[in-house]
């Protein structure tokens, strides 16, 4: 993590779940997050696994310049790359798996802007493929911000997120952790009582 306003949500989460895979949804006070809410949203995990907003920061909003409350997460990014996306979120639904990504966007004939983008799994009234709370911010804060928006976000790069491990990986729901002796290449993740378990696409 790059960002001191997604190791901060992370941090919350992480202390919200209490050694469990994923908190409550119950359990979060926005109070808590106020610093990073701008730029924070909350996904539904529905049945055609399209992930509409439940919620969206007033600065994500500017991004695209729309309300997105009901708007599906996967439509956000470049179209070739929405079944890559959606294997990434696969990973934090199915297998409790926080991640955390490179992504980057700009409007017609500016450069690019890198974002931070942060997925963590939530329990909603006790069941678990229920919610996904995330943040994604710039590195930098670019002009156009809240003036012209962009049409859709490219994947970049993403790290599963562990606690004190972090997995780096290129590509989508894909990584090489070599350094823990671990298949080289995973499509999920489940937690079971203090291990995490990597399901290898092999």
């Amino acid at each position: 993590m790059r960002q001191a306003g997604t190791f901060e949500l992370f941090a919350y989460w992480d202390e919200l779940r209490r050694g469990r895979a994923a908190p409550e949804r119950a359990d979060l006070d926005p109070v808590a997050i106020r610093n990073v809410l701008a730029d924070t949203f909350m996904l539904e995990v529905d049945a055609d696994r399209t992930y509409p907003f439940c919620l969206s920061g007033t600065r994500l909003s500017a991004l695209f310049d729309a309300e997105l409350k009901g708007r599906p997460f996967l439509s956000l990014w470049n179209q070739a790359q929405r079944p890559e996306v959606a294997r990434l979120m696969q990973m934090v639904v199915d297998g409790a798996c926080p991640i955390v990504a490179g992504a980057a966007a700009a409007p017609e004939g500016y450069d690019l802007t890198e974002f931070e983008l942060l997925l963590l799994p939530l329990r909603y009234h006790g069941k678990t493929h229920a919610r996904v709370l995330g943040r994604i911010a710039p590195a930098k804060r670019p002009s156009w911000l809240g003036l012209i928006p962009v049409e859709t976000l490219d994947f970049l790069s993403m790290r599963v997120l562990d606690g004190r491990n972090l997995i780096s990986a290129r590509g989508a729901a894909r990584a090489t952790p070599a350094n823990v002796g671990l298949s080289p290449s995973f499509s999920s993740c489940e937690q079971r009582r203090h291990l995490r378990i990597y399901i290898g696409n092999t």
